[in-house]
């Protein structure tokens, strides 16, 4: 009997979060190597978004519902995911890596004996082993992890390790689950924002970036213009948020988010390895730099050896002739 690879998928406010699908996407390639199946649970109070989730290639997706679920708590999250994973006996368990997986998720495998390894890029099965890849110092080796004992095993993957867009399509049996009462230690309140005007890059579907090409501060609002008029979100290589030009929440690498948009626009970042692994994942890359040797073009789809300050007015007064 093949072993089965489950996939907490998270929603929140009826809205399923976008690295959901990149984690069944992930699962799906690991099947497609190991013969394994693929199923899916999701957690809700009640009416929860499956139709995305329906219309994928899944053994089964499980709907684990009940009133003390309907606002995430980690107690009320690892009662009703523990039950379900005591019974359906998955060999893996597979978790976006969100602000909540990061919160719950410990403890779920803690209650099993297990570890988590977290913020996976890449999983294969070379060996006879399932070996997930994880980045280490902020991006500058890789390592390849495998898991002893008979499971469950416990992996989160970063978001933008997979793309959306390759999720394999299918017709999943939609089964109910109940979840029975747990006791909740915790009263849940707004949710988590890092700052006031904190945006979270990584459901962005257009990004422009900037790096120190841009030269000085008062030059952003040129980009700014750019992913307005783009209906984009605006963000930045580390340099530029170390310096205050942009808030920390905007900064795209290792060492902040971790994106995967349909569109990114890279306007004179040079390409550094740090800033390479946060949005290697998104679908099409444009790089603008004069550089023509920069190591930002080994990964763009359209690489514009330019000057940006000449190239970025006149594409943006471009896309607002077009939108007019």
């Amino acid at each position: 009997m093949a072993e089965t690879i489950l996939v907490i998928a998270e929603q929140r406010e009826g809205k399923l979060n976008r690295v959901s699908l990149e984690t069944i996407v992930g699962a799906q390639a690991l099947a497609k190597q190991t013969g394994w199946t693929v199923e899916a649970a999701l957690v809700s109070g009640g009416n929860p978004p499956v139709d995305e989730l329906k219309a994928a290639k899944l053994a089964r997706l499980y709907s684990v519902e009940g009133p003390e679920l309907a606002q995430y708590t980690p107690d009320g999250f690892v009662g009703a995911l523990k039950a379900l994973i005591e019974v359906k006996k998955p060999k893996l368990v597979l978790l976006p890596h969100t602000y909540q997986v990061r919160d719950f998720a410990p403890k779920l495998a803690a209650n099993f004996g297990a570890v988590l390894v977290s913020d996976a890029t890449g999983a294969k099965f070379e060996g006879g082993k399932v070996l997930f890849t994880r980045q280490m110092f902020q991006g500058k080796f890789t390592a390849d992890v495998a898991l002893a004992g008979d499971g469950p095993w416990f992996v989160s993957f970063q978001s933008g390790a997979y793309r959306a867009d390759q999720l394999e399509a299918g017709v999943a049996d939609v089964e109910i689950i109940a979840a029975g009462a747990a006791t909740i230690r915790t009263r849940p309140e707004a949710p988590f924002q890092e700052a006031k005007q904190a945006v979270d890059l990584s459901q962005a579907e257009i990004i422009v970036s900037v790096g120190r090409g841009i030269k000085e501060q008062k030059n952003i609002a040129m980009a700014q213009a750019l992913a307005d008029a783009l209906g984009g979100e605006i963000a930045a290589s580390r340099p530029i948020c170390d310096a205050g030009w942009l808030p920390m929440e905007r900064q795209v690498g290792s060492s902040g988010q971790t994106v995967s948009p349909k569109l990114y626009l890279a306007l004179g970042i040079s390409g550094a390895i740090q800033h390479i692994v946060g949005m290697k994942g998104s679908k099409t890359i444009i790089a603008v730099n004069k550089d023509a040797e920069a190591p930002i073009f080994e990964v763009a789809d359209v690489a514009v050896v330019g000057n940006l300050f000449d190239i970025v007015p006149a594409l943006t007064e471009e896309i607002k002739k077009a939108k007019a």
